[in-house]
């Protein structure tokens, strides 16, 4: 099927600003259907669950609204969905919980192509405990990262290997799944002390059909904001009997299940939002059927046939222009392309490109892979970053503007 870019621009009400939205890494426009679930549930009368009034019972009914939502995403039990306020805050409470019980000498594994959110956090908790922190490299000419390495970092000492499904700056796709097989095939050291794949899909989930079981990940990060929900987030545990395990970082001492690491009342609007979110990500192919989980599936794989038709010609026509240099060739990616232009620092190009009325994002190339590659050396990388609603009529746009510096 092909995929219908202007029915699905109709549903955003944002993109009737006059401006070319090719800034998709910070998260896309928020689609009418998201805005108004957000504002229909501030509207409404909505109390903390527990209570026997009507009021309360809308609270509890949205929280596991937004449970199951996110477990039809990525094919996990609702049991096994904490949600919270974004990665990076979840994340540093996965990594506090995780890493109470390690004992000095004990080894995380990180990598270079991973956001701050998804290395900070394990760092500090590595240090606290007179652990290390390894972190796997990436393939400087293609900007892949081999999962080969992961045979020498990898070791009975080893308690968490933390990697991000896609690069949100580069836009490399990772093995993640043959990853986790290296990781599950680590002997455990005792009950409970098995080591963890930790997988930030946050880059991944806009475009790619998710699956936690075949992804191997044990538990899976997600950002809303990023496919134009809200600014909330999710982490979701493969195996929901982890969570009763690790030390809790809710406020009621007797919380259970997701709500261990679930912090302080819940923001009911937003979860509303990221309900609507979803609901829009499954019927982005309005030829889309069945259990919103099908129809997350068939949406999905039609977004990523189309995003890599996308891609492929927003990298061919930038290798076109003199003086444009895309970084790495991986073979599989999502769709955001990171480029420098000669003589430029990525600012002036993003200024100049701006008075076409073209939105691009620019990065100092001080971090992750970016730094690795030398981005800092050539004054910034721009980021190109495509979206649900993106044409190649506003990639061509992009490239007449930098055809012009």
């Amino acid at each position: 099927m092909t995929f219908d870019v202007a029915r699905v621009r109709g549903l955003v009400p944002a993109l009737g600003d006059g401006w070319v939205h090719l800034d998709g890494p910070t998260g896309m426009q928020v689609p009418e259907q998201v805005a108004t679930a957000v504002s229909s549930a501030l509207r409404a009368p909505v109390s903390r669950p527990g209570g026997v009034f009507p009021a309360s019972q809308r609270g509890g009914a949205i929280i596991e609204a937004a449970r199951r939502a996110v477990a039809d995403l990525v094919g996990a039990d609702p049991k096994g969905v904490v949600l919270g306020p974004g990665p990076a805050p979840l994340l540093e409470r996965l990594a506090d919980a995780l890493g109470a019980d390690w004992d000095l000498g004990d080894e995380v594994v990180v990598s270079r192509l991973d956001d701050t959110a998804n290395v900070a956090p394990w760092e500090r908790a590595a240090q606290r405990a007179g652990g290390r922190l390894r972190t796997a490299e990436i393939d400087v000419e293609t900007c892949e990262l081999p999962s080969w390495q992961f045979d020498e970092l990898l070791g009975e000492r080893t308690r968490v290997v933390a990697i991000t499904a896609a690069d949100p700056a580069i836009g490399t796709r990772t093995e993640v799944a043959a990853i986790a097989r290296k990781v599950h095939a680590l002997p455990h050291r005792g009950a409970g002390v098995e080591p963890l794949m930790v997988v930030d899909a946050s880059a991944a989930a806009p475009f790619l059909p998710l699956d936690l079981d075949t992804m191997g990940a044990d538990v899976m990060v997600l950002s809303a904001a990023a496919w134009g929900g809200p600014p909330v987030g999710a982490l979701v545990f493969r195996n929901p009997d982890l969570l009763d395990r690790l030390p809790a970082a809710s406020l009621d001492a007797s919380a259970k299940g997701p709500e261990r690491l679930e912090v302080g009342d819940a923001p009911y609007a937003l979860l509303a939002g990221l309900v609507a979110s979803i609901d829009y990500l499954a019927d982005l192919d309005d030829h889309a059927a069945g259990p919103r989980r099908d129809r997350v599936l068939t949406s999905m794989s039609s977004v990523r046939s189309h995003q890599d038709e996308l891609t492929a010609y927003l990298v061919s026509e930038l290798r076109f222009l003199p003086g444009v240099m895309v970084i790495g060739e991986p073979p599989r990616r999502i769709p955001v392309v990171a480029f420098t232009v000669a003589g430029r620092t990525a600012r002036e190009v993003a200024e100049r490109v701006a008075e076409h009325g073209v939105c691009v994002l620019t990065d100092t190339g001080d971090a992750g892979a970016l730094e690795v590659l030398g981005g800092a050396e050539v004054g910034g990388v721009v980021r190109v970053g495509l979206a649900h609603y993106t044409t190649r009529a506003e990639i061509d746009t992009l490239v007449s503007a930098l055809a012009r510096l």
